[in-house]
């Protein structure tokens, strides 16, 4: 067996079980997750340049350096984002039973949080609402608290009026969910907006009940990947 591969390879394995290893109720099963696949994945990295540089020993003295920045790394952006989802889960508990708000963790570690346009505009209108404002500001007091977090903010339509109506529409809805937060205090240069019109629906435009869940704004909040 080539001798990277004798040396690295048990511990890789060995890491790699340790991501499955976390309870189905672990309230950190993601920083856990994130921090054995850093690991692993800092393993394998530090095992080439160590042999690359000693082979006589250097491949496992590089796997256990790089399994241990890798490792760190990776824990420490799945813990910044369990911390911050559960703000979000705890300050939007009251949106969430309305189903007014979903919270959504992806694979990622990225955060997507949709949120109904019947209560953030009113039919055809870039304006939010009062309503919609007092969930806003929630979500801004988070942001602020967590800001090594970006968010890309994204409108979405259903298919009544044409295309570039309904492109323009999103568009404008997530530029008016973007300065909301400015003015609350939120960074600019952290905040990305896009609109993507109907070319994303959730359900078939044939019913309103479908049509509704298509009318939205998602947020999809993305942790700096240099975290420890």
């Amino acid at each position: 067996m080539h001798k990277l591969t004798r040396f690295a390879f048990p511990l890789i394995v060995s890491m790699s079980l340790a991501a499955c290893a976390t309870g189905p109720n672990d309230p950190n099963a993601n920083a856990k997750e994130k921090g054995a696949m850093g690991a692993a994945v800092g393993a394998i990295a530090g095992a080439v340049i160590g042999y690359q540089g000693d082979h006589s020993g250097g491949a496992l003295r590089g796997a256990l350096a790089g399994a241990a920045v890798g490792g760190a790394l990776g824990a420490g952006v799945g813990a910044y984002m369990d911390k911050q989802q559960a703000e979000f889960e705890r300050q939007l508990a009251a949106e969430q039973r309305a189903h007014q708000v979903e919270i959504e963790r992806l694979k990622n570690e990225n955060l997507k949080i949709t949120m109904s346009s019947e209560v953030s505009f009113d039919f055809g209108s870039a304006q939010v609402t009062p309503a919609f404002s007092r969930t806003l500001d929630k979500v801004a007091d988070i942001l602020q608290r967590y800001n090594r977090s970006g968010v890309t903010i994204v409108g979405h339509t259903d298919d009544v009026g044409s295309a570039a109506y309904n492109q323009r529409l999103s568009e404008q809805r997530a530029d008016a969910v973007a300065y909301y937060l400015e003015d609350r205090g939120v960074d600019r240069r952290r905040i990305m907006t896009e609109g993507r019109g109907e070319a994303e629906p959730r359900a078939s435009n044939a019913s309103e009940a479908g049509r509704q869940l298509n009318r939205r704004v998602e947020m999809i909040i993305k942790p700096d990947p240099n975290i420890q």
